[in-house]
């Protein structure tokens, strides 16, 4: 780890002694390959890789936490396995960071130049904060059988660090990626006023907690994967229970990390529409819109998936079968939220079909193209996929708590409510000004996470002591169920990939919004299909990469139990 960040050190020198000897310019071309596809595709690389190993040690600071409380070891060796896939991920994170560094610049030399000069105190700051993860993630790793037993807090809290370091340097990178979009602590001649304002912008802290719930649930599918690749490939009875109960810790994580998701992305939706409604119209119902119709399919798949697997895994639980009768009615549920969530708001149309019907919109499905559905769509789906976890968790336990039936009672009335409040107010939208109908998200949103919080609040307890069934059946599940976590990784990658290129795209033209535009020869909006072919290359690149991870990882794996059985 030490050598990435002497890595890192020399190609900035290399970098600019390279650019020493190039004429000055303020654009420079790569071979006649578009300068923006070629710094897209390794900025995008970059931030999945960042993303990967920013989440995994989240994801395995969670798992040790929760061996520690519940004293099971199988916690600690699920959070250890995980963390074995971060030296790989390290190296090509840093590698891909190195070769975007010399992209930006030698192909971007006057925009490059100006950041620099905008942000400089914070480019030491993320040097030091690389040296101190680096430093931390070495020691975290290293002292693992050392800090056992009554030393094992010291470890865990050498996990913190490393999370705390981690979530600084995307605080920091986030910095430079805001002010791009929603521009502050510059003046009218765009020179610097503030670091400080120039980093906090607008849209600064949203896209942090934005970024770091999505690169939680990502780090969990990614994790899910690969149990998942270790079980269908292993060879025992053993081994595939071991790896079945990885699987479901990576996707019970990543998934409930996705959950609040969406939330986070109406505060950045908000944040981007007050800093600019040129930006926010062009995001949500301009040249972009159609993206989201793609963004929305691929949410709606992410629950269906979720709650498939889920109740796939049912059948390994001994006693589960007696909820399988709420299975098509909450599969209706999401059904139809799904089609309100992926309906459009205007149509692509002939000119004959748009005489036929009134306008661009459908008289009868225009009334589900519109935010107040959505939204409304979006909760049930939500409240729907948490019912799923929580009867999944209840499967194999019947309450034994004189007051049960009260406590069960008490927690269908808080989903019942909170329902009801979502169908409301999404209804009552449709009669008030868009003003008012924008402040009604917040009341939906805000019942749907009460009712969960009162859900759980009431089931710790109600659970306590519960009478078991049976114990659960690890390994006893449907290989396709293996698939399913794949489709939430490469779902979940995907989204990222379409998300990131939306973020980037609203500015269209412009290197800083509204400020300093691009004027180099790639400064022009793809259209969607081109885009989406760009976003699916990525996307199969970074899993080859991550392939490799795999199978490094997995053959150190089976040479050190080959050594173990040896001796």
């Amino acid at each position: 780890m030490i050598k990435i960040s002497v890595m890192l050190a020399l190609t900035y020198l290399i970098a600019q002694w390279l650019t020493s000897w190039l004429p000055p310019a303020d654009y420079r071309s790569l071979f006649g390959f578009s300068n923006r596809t070629a710094v897209w595709i390794v900025a995008e690389l970059h931030l999945m890789f960042a993303a990967f190993v920013l989440g995994v040690p989240i994801f395995a600071l969670i798992t040790e936490i929760i061996g520690v409380t519940t004293k099971e070891k199988r916690y600690d060796e699920l959070a250890r396995e995980f963390t074995k896939l971060l030296s790989m991920a390290y190296t090509l994170t840093a590698v891909l960071g190195a070769i975007l560094l010399v992209l930006f610049m030698t192909l971007y030399p006057k925009f490059t130049a100006y950041m620099s000069g905008i942000f400089k105190p914070t480019w030491i700051i993320y040097v030091v904060l690389i040296f101190g993860e680096v430093i931390v993630a070495y020691l975290y790793w290293y002292t693992w059988d050392s800090l056992q037993g009554r030393h094992k807090k010291w470890h865990v809290l050498l996990g913190l660090l490393v999370n705390l370091w981690g979530t600084a340097l995307l605080f920091v990178a986030d910095a430079w990626v805001t002010f791009m979009m929603s521009p502050a602590g510059i003046d009218a001649a765009n020179n610097l006023t503030s670091v400080w304002e120039a980093a906090t912008n607008f849209t600064w802290m949203p896209i942090n907690i934005h970024r770091l719930l999505a690169n939680v649930a990502f780090g969990g599918a990614i994790a899910a994967a690969y149990a998942a690749v270790r079980f269908l490939n292993a060879k025992s009875d053993e081994e595939r229970a071991r790896f079945d109960w990885m699987g479901y810790i990576g996707s019970f994580i990543a998934i409930g990390s996705f959950i609040p998701l969406p939330f986070a992305g109406y505060w950045l939706g908000r944040e981007i529409y007050q800093f600019s409604e040129q930006m926010g119209v062009s995001m949500m119902g301009g040249s972009f819109a159609w993206l989201w119709i793609i963004q929305a399919t691929l949410i709606g798949s992410l629950f269906f998936a979720a709650n498939f697997y889920l109740w796939l895994g049912m059948g390994r639980i001994p006693g589960a079968d007696r909820y399988t009768k709420f299975q098509i009615p909450m599969m209706l549920i999401l059904t139809l939220g799904f089609l309100v969530w992926a309906t459009p708001r205007s149509i692509i149309a002939s000119g004959a079909e748009m005489a036929a019907m009134g306008g661009s919109h459908h008289p009868f499905l225009g009334l589900f193209g519109v935010m107040a559905a959505k939204n409304t769509a979006v909760n049930l789906m939500i409240l729907t996929t948490f019912i799923s976890f929580m009867l999944y968790r209840r499967g194999n336990r019947i309450p034994s708590v004189p007051w049960a039936t009260l406590g069960k009672g008490l927690q269908v009335l808080a989903v019942a409510a909170a329902a009801g409040v979502v169908v409301g107010y999404g209804v009552y939208s449709y009669f008030v000004p868009s003003i008012t109908r924008i402040g009604f998200s917040v009341y939906q949103v805000g019942a749907v996470l009460t009712a969960m919080a009162v859900f759980v609040a009431i089931d710790i307890p109600l659970l306590k002591g519960a009478k078991e069934i049976g114990p659960i059946q690890w390994g006893n599940i449907p290989a396709r169920a293996q698939y399913a976590l794949f489709f939430l990784a490469i779902s979940f990658t995907w989204l990222m990939g379409l998300m990131g290129y939306i973020r980037s795209g609203i500015r269209q033209y412009w290197h800083v919004y509204g400020r300093i535009a691009d004027e180099s020869s790639n400064a022009y909006t793809m259209s969607h299909g081109d885009a989406t072919l760009i976003v699916s290359g990525i996307v199969i690149i970074f899993f080859l990469m991550v392939s490799v991870v795999f199978a490094l990882t997995t053959r150190q794996k089976d040479k050190h139990v080959a050594a173990e059985a040896a001796q």
